[in-house]
């Protein structure tokens, strides 16, 4: 990654930062989910697709949550 590529992530991580974070509760990761919903829908199976990359890390950030807080069924 490039300095000019940091600047710019760094300059839009304050707009992107209140939809993708790690969530600490259960309202932060409720919306985590429903974002990927949407992703899901707009996505589909197209692994090529722009926003194919943020499905994966909210499916990471949502998985890393729920083996935290969500216990498993008996």
């Amino acid at each position: 990654m490039s300095a000019a590529q940091i600047e710019k992530t760094f300059a839009a991580w304050p707009q992107v930062e209140p939809t993708v974070r790690v969530p600490h509760n259960d309202r932060e990761y409720r919306q985590l989910v429903k974002l990927l919903d949407r992703l899901i829908d707009e996505v589909g199976d197209d692994e090529n697709h722009p926003l194919a990359s943020l499905m994966e890390v909210l499916g990471v950030l949502i998985e890393k949550y729920e083996d935290e807080h969500v216990p498993e069924p008996v």
